[in-house]
């Protein structure tokens, strides 16, 4: 296993249609729950936040692959379907 730092982002708020692309309600109040160095530890943020608000059916959160944003040449070697 690779110590390089791969960057995950976690958001998350409530979309304006299940049915289309992703697009959020209201952009003020999306909820940006951190950045996070492994994918694992982003799936364990995802996690708990879905947990949360699982009540809430319009709430979705995802996990952003930051670290191939800033890098898009970089290996995929953390790629998982979620």
């Amino acid at each position: 296993m690779s110590d390089k730092q791969l960057l995950h982002l976690v958001i998350g708020g409530e979309l304006k249609d299940l049915n289309g692309p992703p697009e959020f309600r209201d952009l003020k109040k999306v909820d940006l729950v951190g950045a996070f160095p492994s994918y694992q530890e982003a799936l364990q943020a995802w996690r708990a936040k879905a947990q949360e608000t699982v009540d809430n059916a319009l709430m979705r959160y995802f996990i952003i692959h930051a670290h191939r944003l800033l890098d898009p040449e970089s290996d995929h070697e953390d790629d998982h379907q979620h």
